[in-house]
């Protein structure tokens, strides 16, 4: 195993020491004494007890509920963390996590989304490949993984790797075999960063689209992007809609008024209603290719100066949501926002075609967090993680969609990375998988990941070529677009 698991504590540890650089040492594990094999613990030990018992046998591991599943056992679960990993006697919170339990014996993927955790069964395209089990965490301070009172201050890409290194290190003990992890989107960030603060836990890396904003006032590659994307057709279409949103602001907000009326909506946290419309209609192209194919620009309004004000409404609250920046639509959103503007950095584009029509431009992170919570932003942490996933990525594997425009800032390779690869599926959006690769490219990123995960058949270990997916396609567990269809209606990644 090329990452062995190390430092796992006594059973009467709850929460994880210190180390002399501030990194948690871990948790807790499972109850049973622990058989070696090569110096690796094994998973099989004590296979008469229930692996439910195995599971809430770990110190401050809790049931919330078991929902049943074909082949395999669905568990949601608590897990006490510590509030601040340097300082784990100041207070702990309840962290959720789900674990899709197939066999002790088979590989397991390590699922984030960077935002909540889905409470029912599914599996993401790494955990098909390898048909192995997955442990999905809800990111820190995502409600209701979030402590109280809540120290925003200990909401960093570091806490929150820490939270997954003791996760793993818990259930290390009962799945020993090799282990990956995986994420969409700011999910993939999630992986990055877990991987670059601690490198030794995982086999391997698939991180799908994930956007890396090394420098945050240096955007041009958006500006860049959007000059060539799709067609020239597909462009003036999408600019002409978002033009006539903002000419017709007058007749439009007053819809949205109403809108607001109906729906209960507020614009505290935004201020008003006018900052808030605008900043739905100034995602509107983005939003597009986020979650869009070229195809479905048939959908956009072709004459937009002719069209009627429903049919402007219609298209721009079809892609961006006109609830999106209300206090309803960011509440949810909060901890991105405030990590946005504190550390992960955020896109501001020109988008030269709407002239002098903009009042306000692309609005900060900080526009989109309540006044009360203090924000500060740290220039050296995305340069941090870019210098050591240039130099030092080993198992590593980047996904992008060709026209999603989180992908205009994005990890690459350097001379230290080995074994390690970058792909872009053609035509792809923000929902871009490896099965969308072109099928050379495809076979070789899958031979990979069975191979990083210890499972590749002795076919696919002489030719790459013949690599699948071990498991069967099913059509509950791998809904590919979740995410997707999680964040559509803002400018999340």
């Amino acid at each position: 195993m090329r990452k062995a698991l190390r430092g796992i504590l006594s059973l009467a540890v709850l929460i994880g020491t210190v180390s002399a650089t501030g990194a948690s040492a871990g948790a807790a594990t499972a109850a049973e004494p622990a058989a070696k094999q090569g110096g690796v613990t094994s998973g099989t030990e004590s296979s008469s007890k229930d692996i439910k018992d195995r599971i809430l046998a770990i110190p401050g591991m809790s049931l919330i509920e078991e929902k049943p599943y074909p082949g395999y056992r669905f568990f949601v679960l608590n897990y006490t963390q510590p509030v601040d990993h340097r300082h784990p006697s100041k207070g702990t919170f309840q962290q959720r996590i789900t674990l899709l339990h197939k066999d002790t014996k088979r590989p397991t993927v390590f699922f984030t989304s960077g935002y909540n955790v889905s409470v029912n069964p599914s599996r993401s395209e790494p955990t098909q490949i390898i048909d192995g089990n997955q442990v999905s965490l809800e990111y820190r301070f995502f409600t209701p993984s979030r402590p109280a009172p809540a120290d925003w201050s200990k909401l960093d890409i570091w806490q929150a790797a820490s939270d997954q290194h003791r996760v793993f290190t818990a259930l290390k003990r009962i799945y020993s075999e090799k282990w990956l992890t995986t994420g969409g989107s700011k999910g993939g960030m999630t992986a990055t960063y877990f991987e670059r603060f601690y490198p030794k836990d995982m086999d391997g890396v698939v991180a799908y689209v994930a956007p890396n904003d090394v420098v945050d006032k240096e955007d041009s590659a958006y500006d860049r992007f959007f000059a060539r994307v799709g067609t020239k057709e597909c462009r003036d279409r999408l600019a002409g809609v978002q033009r006539e949103a903002l000419v017709r602001r007058e007749p439009l907000e007053k819809k949205y008024e109403a809108y607001a009326a109906e729906n209960g909506l507020t614009f505290d946290t935004v201020g008003t209603l006018d900052k808030a419309y605008e900043a739905v209609v100034m995602d509107y192209v983005w939003a597009f290719w986020q979650y869009s194919l070229l195809a479905d620009c048939e959908s956009i309004p072709a004459d937009a100066p002719n069209a009627t004000d429903q049919e402007i409404w219609d298209s721009v609250d079809g892609i961006s949501g006109f609830s999106a920046y209300a206090d309803q639509g960011l509440s949810n959103y909060t901890p991105y926002y405030y990590q946005a503007g504190t550390q992960l950095g955020s896109p501001d584009i020109e988008q030269p075609w709407l002239g002098d029509l903009s009042r306000y431009g692309y609005q900060p992170p900080r526009n989109f967090v309540p006044r009360s919570i203090p924000m500060k932003f740290d220039r050296s942490a995305m340069r941090d993680v870019d210098s050591w996933v240039k130099n030092h990525a080993d198992h590593m594997m980047y996904v992008y969609g060709e026209n999603d425009p989180w992908g205009s800032e994005r990890f690459r390779l350097g001379r230290g990375a080995r074994d390690s690869y970058v792909y872009t599926v053609a035509g792809g959006n923000h929902g871009s998988k490896v099965a969308g690769l072109a099928a050379d490219e495809k076979a070789k990123a899958t031979a990979a990941i069975l191979r990083w995960a210890g499972v590749a058949p002795a076919a696919v270990e002489a030719d790459p070529a013949k690599a699948k997916p071990l498991a069967a396609y099913d059509a509950r567990l791998d809904v590919r677009d979740a995410e997707l269809r999680r964040d559509r209606g803002t400018l999340r990644p």
